[in-house]
């Protein structure tokens, strides 16, 4: 994705507050997003991600700010905005009371596209995912994980140049993930969609994403390439070490445990604290004790 590609998003100065609530859901964000680009959303629960991605939509209008999509604001012309992003919530109740089929060609159709190209690119959309043996079935009577298939079925149809996913990957089998990772990266590379991840999971999200937001209590906390954002943490070397029975960890003040459950612990060490580390703690005691840089997952627990 060229620096020199015009903008598929332009967030500028978005600020909501809802009634009744004592801090804003967003403020002061600011970003833009390249068309081509494939970029990702964290941030914990309450961070401000679905207030963020609604405004994105048109589906929540700020009480400041703007977003403009390829250009238009989102607002001012709401059937551009529908035809032009696949949105993929996390939930999709509204599906519950129709079949697969009828779900993936009522979207295409909703989409603009003639009924007859609606028919085919369902069957197309279907077979891509692996769910044409479940065409007939209603969606309230499928798994969780073909649920989630049907979602970015219904989300891909119509073929929109931009598409927002939340948590496109939850309740899916290691299998199923791969596959959905692989046409996502498809769609991004070979097509040249513009594609938008939110989710909680920093390391699934490395493997995709160009750019990354990391939000915090509505506000954008940190913004840049994972590697560029990894870069501000090269002091730091993270550990995973695995205890021996009945053993605590032992480790000095200046390693820092972010997690210890059943044996494993993560922590983190300032790379100059490690030559102290080793004359410090007898590491061989350790049945595995591994070290290495920073990942987003550590960027996104040192901003989020």
């Amino acid at each position: 994705m060229p620096d020199s590609a015009p903008y598929a998003y332009e967030v500028a100065d978005l600020h909501k507050q809802y009634d009744g609530t004592s801090r804003p859901a967003n403020t002061d964000m600011s970003f833009r997003i390249r068309q081509g680009e494939f970029f990702g959303l964290l941030g914990s629960n309450g961070a401000g991600k679905t207030t963020l991605v609604k405004q994105m939509i048109g589906l929540v209008r700020p009480d400041g700010g703007t977003v403009r999509l390829l250009g238009r604001d989102v607002f001012a012309h709401p059937r551009f905005t529908t035809a032009t992003v696949g949105y993929m919530p996390q939930t999709a109740f509204a599906l519950n009371s129709l079949t697969v089929k009828e779900a993936v060609y009522f979207s295409a159709h909703l989409r603009g596209v003639a009924a007859r190209t609606a028919r085919r690119e369902r069957d197309a959309v279907l077979e891509l995912l692996g769910l044409t043996h479940l065409a007939g079935k209603v969606a309230r009577q499928l798994s969780g994980g073909e649920r989630r298939l049907l979602q970015i079925a219904v989300t891909l149809t119509g073929s929109p140049p931009v598409l927002i996913l939340d948590e496109p990957t939850n309740e899916l089998d290691p299998s199923r993930r791969r596959q959905v990772w692989q046409l996502l990266r498809d769609l991004n590379q070979r097509d040249g969609r513009t594609i938008i991840l939110i989710t909680h999971n920093a390391i699934e999200a490395e493997q995709v994403i160009e750019r990354v937001g990391i939000l915090k209590d509505g506000r954008l906390a940190a913004l840049g390439a994972p590697a560029e954002l990894k870069a501000a943490l090269h002091s730091q070397v993270r550990l995973s070490i695995t205890l021996g029975d009945a053993e605590t960890h032992g480790l000095p003040d200046y390693v820092r445990v972010q997690s210890q459950h059943r044996g494993k612990v993560v922590a983190l060490v300032d790379s100059a604290d490690l030559p102290h580390l080793t004359k410090d703690v007898d590491l061989s005691r350790f049945p595995e004790f591994t070290m290495h840089t920073a990942t987003l997952e550590d960027v996104y627990v040192n901003y989020a």
